[in-house]
């Protein structure tokens, strides 16, 4: 018993001490604007995407290095436990002809000190690798670009669809406040023999079903706070809450005239890209053609030569030896592999040019359906509030008459259950509206 509870205590401390080591939730307060800021500081993908410029950097850098003087140092050591042997005509040493006498050249230890250099002095392949390297930076620099693009709506769409689960909490509870009064009022008029018990029992099972739909709301609330963080890259046990609601964020409805023209794809990163990725395309081209060139190259080598029988006399003596020279290489026959090589580029290149022209086009009939989807997601919201209005109105109508009794409650029920569903038919028209224009903006590029 008491190894059980020395081990518990010891359980215990641990725990405590891990749990100070962890950091203390932290508390943040959040416009659409700043979530995007601190998504683009903290979100893994854009994080990434910029080390991917800083590595493109460091590539470029590397290229460059291939024109500077390359230097080596050289070390060998080498231990003949039997020294080579090399035949030599007997007739050298006074035998008879057609003879030989072994003899052994050389000694037991030997080493090898030396320095080699050499310098590109002409290599068209380097110089167009020069010529391309701004291009290749550019690509990841727009890759940066596309993936901040990319986070930002996204971050957006989950800022807004938090906005308006919201709204859609504020509506479910001004609908229980009011359903609640009418609850008390029925099931008080019940007791008063004014109406029948089947009355209370229809409007407390639309109270209910009211109570159970705004408790999951606010649990798919708390999911979508989940999914917000998730997006902009912060961790789920901080707090977060949003500064802006519907008051704040605007539906604009002249935004359509306002847009770009057709042309609105030279705006996109996705054309830009392409656009990078086909001069690197003819870069590599001009690259392969430039193998057909001889190449040149300085050389120079110093060496020191240490040879002696015995190891502790070995680096007594040194027999140095160097020399310079130039190393020409002139391309002659390759059983065609360049040429082939040559056409494939080009190949890739017709590929490309042929991408380039497929996504303008895609890109253009993607702009003009999100103006089209925007338009009818306006029209739709606009159509959902009247609806909200007008079941509104029409609910209170039926109460009055009700309470006149010159209605049902079966109307006033069937009022309730249509001013629930425009309401949530108003809360999907909202976020269609809101996310439409994100991929408005998005589609004529203006997110950057």
């Amino acid at each position: 018993m008491k190894r059980i509870l020395t081990l518990l205590l010891l359980l215990a401390a641990a725990l405590q001490g891990y749990s100070q080591t962890q950091p203390a939730p932290q508390t943040y307060s959040f416009t659409v604007q700043e979530a995007v800021d601190y998504a683009i500081t903290h979100k893994d993908s854009v994080v990434n995407a910029g080390l991917d410029v800083k590595s493109a950097d460091y590539r470029v850098k590397e290229i460059i290095g291939q024109g500077f003087p390359q230097i080596d140092g050289t070390a060998s050591f080498q231990d003949y436990l039997k020294i080579p042997t090399t035949l030599l005509p007997g007739e050298f040493f006074g035998a008879p002809a057609g003879t030989f006498i072994p003899v052994k050249f050389g000694v037991k230890y030997q080493s090898n000190l030396g320095v080699n250099a050499s310098q590109l002095l002409f290599d068209p392949s380097y110089i167009i690798g020069l010529q391309g390297r701004k291009t290749y930076k550019e690509l990841y620099s727009r890759a940066y670009t596309s993936t901040k693009i990319d986070v930002t709506a996204r971050v957006t769409k989950a800022y807004y669809q938090v906005v308006v689960s919201n709204e859609q909490i504020k509506l479910l509870d001004a609908n229980i406040a009011q359903l609640k009064q009418q609850v008390d009022q029925t099931t008080a008029q019940n007791k008063q023999g004014i109406v029948e018990k089947i009355d209370v029992d229809r409007i407390a099972v639309q109270y209910n079903n009211l109570v159970t739909s705004r408790e999951n709301t606010l649990r798919l609330l708390a999911l979508n706070y989940q999914l917000l963080k998730f997006q902009i890259g912060m961790p789920i046990e901080d707090n977060l809450t949003l500064k802006d609601g519907l008051d704040n964020i605007k539906i604009d409805e002249n935004i359509i005239e306002t847009v770009a023209d057709t042309a609105s794809y030279k705006n996109r990163i996705e054309y830009k890209f392409f656009e990078t990725n086909l001069k690197l395309s003819e870069f590599d081209l001009k690259r392969i053609k430039a193998q057909f060139l001889p190449t040149l190259k300085a050389n120079a080598a110093y060496t020191f030569s240490y040879q002696n029988n015995s190891f502790k006399d070995l680096y007594s003596a040194s027999f140095p030896s160097s020399y310079i020279g130039l190393t020409l290489n002139v391309p002659i026959f390759s059983g065609g592999q360049r040429t082939n090589r040559v056409r494939q580029s080009e190949i890739a290149l017709q590929k490309g040019k042929n991408n380039l022209m497929g996504m303008r086009n895609g890109l253009n009939l993607q702009a003009e359906q999100s103006k089209i989807i925007y338009q009818n997601s306006l029209q739709s919201l606009n159509n959902q509030k009247r609806n909200q209005e007008l079941a509104r109105e029409v609910l209170r109508v039926s109460k009055i008459k009700y309470q006149q009794g010159v209605g049902s409650s079966i109307e006033v029920t069937q009022a309730q259950t249509a001013l629930e569903a425009a309401d949530n038919l108003y809360i999907q028209s909202l976020y269609d509206a809101l996310v439409s224009r994100v991929d408005l903006d998005r589609a004529f590029g203006k997110i950057q």
